[in-house]
């Protein structure tokens, strides 16, 4: 009996270390696409041409991402900003938005 419960629990735990690992694919993308928009100015187009081939759609499902449209247009959204993923991740750059937003709903 034991033995079924650790091989499901080594079976999901093999998962979400998949699931991080392709997440961190699409970052390293995002990462990419900021870089192109930077120096070439097609970013946004780069990360949607890559999120619609099927490459993309395959590392985007197995993130946990279902690579419809609206996320096409989520993560062209996020390169055209040009905030790096470590950056737009960061505890600081949150506090800062945050505190943003506020300071706007307070105006």
């Amino acid at each position: 009996m034991f033995d079924t419960v650790d091989g499901t629990a080594f079976n999901h735990e093999q998962g979400n270390r998949a699931r991080k690992l392709f997440a961190a694919v699409v970052l390293a993308a995002l990462d990419d696409a900021i870089a192109d928009d930077k120096k070439y100015g097609n970013g946004p187009d780069q990360i949607a041409r890559w999120a619609r081939s099927r490459d993309g759609r395959e590392v985007l499902s197995c993130a946990g991402i279902d690579p419809n449209e609206r996320v096409v247009k989520g993560l062209m959204e996020f390169v055209g900003k040009g905030v790096r993923t470590s950056v737009a991740l960061s505890r600081e750059e949150s506090e800062r938005r945050h505190a943003a937003e506020a300071e706007a709903e307070a105006a």
